[in-house]
């Protein structure tokens, strides 16, 4: 199967009504999770390729990345990554939060503000 071929079998939508086995929203957050870990396990894969091919290579000494130990900087530029990767990752939880703020507040939130204006321009 040619790589363009199971891409397009994978995006494919199934003929019929998707069964749910949970609650919708509870499957939609296991949806999203589980394409989170299967990236993951890619991920995992291909750094152990990369150490692998480095040690072979004489490049890395085995056990060279268990045993690194960073620096305040690299710990910080790794603390930022990691905090806009949860902003990143969490950001429905937030956009949800921001609609309710904004709904009891009697404000409109972006969402709504395009579809004024996409009407407004329609006319």
């Amino acid at each position: 199967m040619s790589i363009a071929l199971a891409l397009a079998e994978a995006g494919r939508k199934p003929a019929g009504k998707r069964p749910y086995f949970l609650d919708a929203e509870v499957e939609r957050v296991l949806a999203i999770t589980m394409a989170v870990v299967q990236e993951l396990a890619v991920a995992r894969e291909r750094i152990d390729t990369l150490e692998r091919l480095l040690e072979q290579q004489g490049v890395l000494a085995p056990g060279a990345v268990e045993g690194f130990v960073p620096s305040e900087s690299v710990n910080a530029e790794r603390g930022l990554w990691t905090q806009e990767y949860l902003a990143r990752v969490l950001r429905i939880i937030q956009q949800e939060g921001e609609a309710i703020a904004a709904n009891q507040k009697g404000d409109l939130y972006s969402e709504e503000v395009a579809k004024e204006l996409v009407a407004e321009t329609a006319s």
